[in-house]
C-alpha cells in the first residue's frame, strides 16, 4: 500500500485517474482517504487535481466538502465552476446551482455546454421558466443554443414548465437530434396532455430510424392510456416484447395502466400477473383504478388486499382511488376501514386523500363525519373546500353550502368552476333561487370564472324547481349556448312537478333529439299526461318507446347489512328473507295508514283502479329496502338506503311516516340528493 502511495504521489495523471474511478463508482470513503494522504504528504493540489476531487465529492453527494474545497481554490477554471454547478444540480440543491452559475458569470468565466445543461435542468425542476428563458438567450449568445445536449435540456425545461410551443420550437430548430431529445419531446407532450402529439412524435421518431428505449415506450404507453388507444397500445406491447423490455418495471407499470385505462382489464390483469417479481404500488394502483372506473369495487379491494399480503405499501393514489369507489357506491363499511388504513400510513394529511374522505362520508350519508374530517384538515386546500360544498349540496343543505363558500372566500381560497356547480346545485335543492342567481351572476364579474354549460344547466334547474317556469324558459332562450341534456331534463322534470304540459312537450322533444335512447324524456312526459288523466297520450308514448326500442331504466334500491350489499327491485320476490320482509312491509303499511298516510296514486302513469296502484306503490324498491333494513340493522346503526332513480313522491311521503312510527332515522340517497327522514319529516322540507 505504501509503495503504491509513493508511486501515485509521483504521478498526477495516475492520481487523477484513481479519483475519477472513485467518483464513477461512488467510493466516497476511499476518495476521502486519498485526499487525506495527499494533504499529509504535502502534495501540491493543482487546479487539475482539485477539479477531480470536486467532481468526486459532488458525484458522491458530499456537497458541503466540495464547497469547502472550492472556496479554498486560489485559481478556478471553467471545469471547477461546472463541477460545482453540476454537483448542486444533480444533488437537487437547485437554487445553489443557479447562484453558482451567476457567480461564475460575475467572475468573468464563460459557461460551457455542461454548465448550461445543468443550470437549465435546475430551472426545469424548479419550474422557473423566466430564468430558463434567460439561460436560453445566453446559450444562443455563447453559441450553444443548438448544441445537442443543451438543446435537449432546453426542450425538456420548456415542456416541464408547460410551454410546449417553445419546447417544440427548440426541438425543431436543433440541427441534430438524438434519442434523448426525442424522448424529451414525447414525454413533454404526454405530461402536458397533448397525447395525440406524443403518438405522432413517436411515429416520427420511428420513421427517422432512431432506437427506442424503455423511457420512450413508457411515455408513449401513457399517452395511449389517456386516449384509450388500445390498438396502438397493443402494437407498442409487441415492440416491448421484441426489444426485451417486458420485465422492465416502468414499462410494466405503463402497460398495466394503458390496458386498465382502455378498459381491457383482462390484458391489464395478465400484464400485472407477469410482474410477480417487479410488481409494485404503481402497477397495483393502475389495476385498482381500472376496476374502480368500471364499478368493480370487489376486484379493486381484492387487488389492494393482495398488495398488502405481498408487503407492498400503498400510496396516497391507491387510497384515493379506493375511497372514491366507496364514495360512488356508498360502501360505508369498506370506506371506514380504508380511513383507518389512511391514518395508519399517515396519509390523512394528504390534501387529495382528506378531500376524498370528506366526499366519501358525505356520499355515504354521514354528514357529521364529513364535517369532522374536514375540520381535522390543518390548512384545507381548494379541493377540500369543494368537497365540503359538494357534500352540503348532496344533502340539500343550501345554507350550509353558502356558509362554507363564505368561509372559503374569507380564507382567501379562490373558487373555481367546480365550486360554483356545487353551490348552484345546493341553492337549487334548497329553494334558494335568488341566492343562486346572485352567485351565478357573480361568477365571472367577481371571481373570474367563466360560466360553462353545466352552470347554465344548474340555473335552469334552480328556476324550474322553484316553479319559475316562465323565467326558466326566458333564461334558456337567452343562453349563449344550447342547453345540454341535463338542462332539458331538469326543465322537463320541473314541468312535470308543476303540471305545465305545453312547456313539458317542448322540453321532451328537445331531450329526445339530444338523447333518443334516454327513456327519461318519455317517462316524464308520460307522467305529465297521466297527471291530467290523458291516457291516450300515455299509450301513444308507450307505443313510441316500444317502436323505438327505448327501454325504461328499472328502479332498484340497495342496503348494506352484514358485510353484504342487498339489492331490491320493485315487486322483488327473490330475496331469501322475502317472507319476513313482506310481513314487515305489510305491518308498516298498516301502521302508517293509521298515522295518516294517504297513497298518492296520481304518480302512477297507468289507467288502472286505485287499489292496483296502491299495491304497485307499496312494492316500490325503496320501501322494500327500508323494510329489510328495519329487520336487519340494529337500532344503534344508521339505516342508509340507496336508489338509482329519483325517489317517487309517494315513497317519500310513506318513508316520512315510517320514520315516525318506528322511531328510527332513515337516510335515503337517490340519484339526485340525500333525504334524512326523522320523526315524520324530511331534511328536504318536501322540496327536492
Amino acid at each position: 500500500m505504501k509503495a503504491l502511495s509513493r508511486l501515485m504521489l509521483r504521478d498526477t495523471a495516475t492520481i487523477a485517474q484513481v479519483i475519477q474511478t472513485y467518483a464513477q463508482t461512488r467510493q466516497l470513503n476511499k476518495g476521502k482517504q486519498l485526499h487525506g494522504q495527499l494533504i499529509c504528504a504535502g502534495y501540491p493540489l493543482c487546479t487539475f487535481l482539485t477539479n477531480h476531487l470536486l467532481n468526486m465529492y459532488a458525484k458522491c453527494g458530499y456537497l458541503d466538502q466540495a464547497l469547502k474545497l472550492f472556496d479554498t481554490m486560489h485559481q478556478r477554471n471553467i471545469v471547477s465552476w461546472t463541477a460545482m454547478i453540476t454537483g448542486f444540480s444533480q444533488n437537487l440543491r437547485l437554487p445553489e446551482a443557479l447562484d453558482t452559475f451567476c457567480q461564475m458569470r460575475n467572475a468573468g468565466e464563460s459557461p460551457n455546454q455542461f454548465a448550461f445543461s445543468s443550470v437549465v435542468r435546475a430551472c426545469a425542476s424548479l419550474g422557473w421558466i423566466e430564468i430558463g428563458r434567460q439561460m436560453h438567450c445566453l446559450a444562443l449568445k455563447c453559441g450553444f443554443g443548438y448544441e445537442l445536449f443543451v438543446g435537449s435540456n432546453l426542450a425538456d425545461m420548456y415542456s416541464k414548465c408547460r410551454a410546449m410551443i417553445e419546447a417544440c420550437k427548440v426541438f425543431e430548430e436543433m440541427p441534430c437530434k438524438d434519442e434523448v431529445s426525442w424522448t424529451a419531446l414525447i414525454d413533454g407532450y404526454a405530461k402536458n396532455g397533448n397525447f395525440e402529439g406524443a403518438l405522432l412524435a413517436y411515429k416520427r421518431m420511428i420513421n427517422d430510424g432512431f432506437v427506442i428505449d424503455q423511457h420512450v415506450l413508457s411515455s408513449t404507453l401513457s399517452a395511449c392510456g389517456a386516449l384509450k388507444a388500445c390498438n396502438f397500445g397493443k402494437s407498442l406491447h409487441s415492440s416491448v416484447v421484441k426489444l426485451g423490455f417486458e420485465l422492465d418495471i416502468a414499462v410494466g407499470n405503463a402497460l398495466t395502466d394503458m390496458y386498465a385505462k382502455s378498459g381491457d382489464m383482462e390484458s391489464a390483469s395478465n400484464v400485472f400477473g407477469t410482474e410477480s417479481e417487479g410488481r409494485n404500488v404503481v402497477s397495483c394502483t393502475s389495476l385498482i383504478d381500472g376496476y374502480v372506473e368500471r364499478d368493480q369495487i370487489e376486484k379493486a379491494l381484492y387487488v389492494f388486499a393482495d398488495l398488502r399480503r405481498q408487503g407492498v405499501e400503498p400510496n396516497e393514489y391507491t387510497f384515493s382511488s379506493l375511497i372514491k369507489a366507496c364514495a360512488n357506491q356508498a360502501a360505508l363499511e369498506q370506506g371506514t376501514q380504508l380511513h383507518a388504513q389512511v391514518v395508519k400510513f399517515n396519509f390523512n394529511s394528504d390534501p387529495y386523500v382528506s378531500s376524498i374522505l370528506v366526499d366519501m362520508y358525505g356520499k355515504c350519508g354521514l354528514l357529521d363525519d364529513s364535517i369532522r374530517v374536514f375540520d381535522e384538515i390543518g390548512d384545507p386546500a381548494e379541493i377540500a373546500w369543494n368537497s365540503l360544498v359538494s357534500v352540503f349540496a348532496q344533502h340539500g343543505l343550501g345554507k350550509g353550502a353558502i356558509e362554507t363558500f363564505d368561509r372559503m372566500i374569507y380564507k382567501e381560497v379562490k373558487p373555481d368552476a367546480i365550486t360554483f356547480v356545487s353551490l348552484l346545485t345546493a341553492c337549487s335543492h334548497a329553494g334558494l333561487a335568488e341566492e343562486g342567481l346572485k352567485y351565478f351572476h357573480s361568477m365571472e364579474k367577481t371571481y373570474g370564472v367563466l360560466p360553462r354549460e353545466e352552470h347554465y344547466s344548474c340555473v335552469i334547474d334552480l328556476l324550474g324547481r322553484a316553479g319559475k317556469l316562465k323565467e326558466a324558459e326566458e333564461f334558456i332562450n337567452n343562453m349563449p349556448i344550447e342547453p345540454n341534456a341535463f338542462g332539458w331534463c331538469s326543465f322537463l322534470g320541473a314541468c312535470r312537478i308543476h303540471g305545465d304540459k305545453e312547456r313539458g312537450k317542448l322540453a321532451a322533444e328537445k331531450l329526445m333529439k339530444l338523447e333518443p335512447e334516454n327513456s327519461g324524456a318519455h317517462v316524464l312526459l308520460s307522467n305529465i299526461l297521466a297527471k291530467e288523466r290523458q291516457w291516450e297520450g300515455v299509450r301513444n308514448i308507450r307505443k313510441m318507446m316500444r317502436d323505438d326500442n327505448v327501454k325504461k331504466l328499472p328502479g332498484y334500491s340497495w342496503v348494506d347489512a352484514g358485510n353484504k350489499t342487498h339489492i331490491f327491485g320493485a315487486e322483488d320476490w327473490s330475496h331469501p328473507q322475502k317472507k319476513e320482509i313482506y310481513e314487515k312491509l305489510d305491518s308498516l303499511f298498516d301502521q302508517i295508514r293509521k298515522a295518516g298516510y294517504v297513497p298518492s296514486t296520481d304518480s302512477i302513469p297507468f289507467d288502472m283502479d286505485d287499489s292496483m296502484k296502491e299495491k304497485l306503490l307499496h312494492h316500490h324498491s325503496e320501501r322494500i329496502a327500508v323494510a329489510f333494513a328495519l329487520i336487519s340493522i340494529p337500532a344503534g346503526k344508521p339505516i342508509i338506503v340507496k336508489k338509482n332513480l329519483r325517489v317517487c313522491l309517494d315513497c317519500h311521503s310513506a318513508i316520512k311516516y315510517i320514520s315516525k312510527v318506528v322511531g328510527r332515522k332513515i337516510i335515503l340517497r337517490d340519484n339526485s340528493r340525500f333525504h334524512h327522514f326523522a320523526e315524520g319529516s324530511c331534511s328536504c322540507g318536501d322540496y327536492w
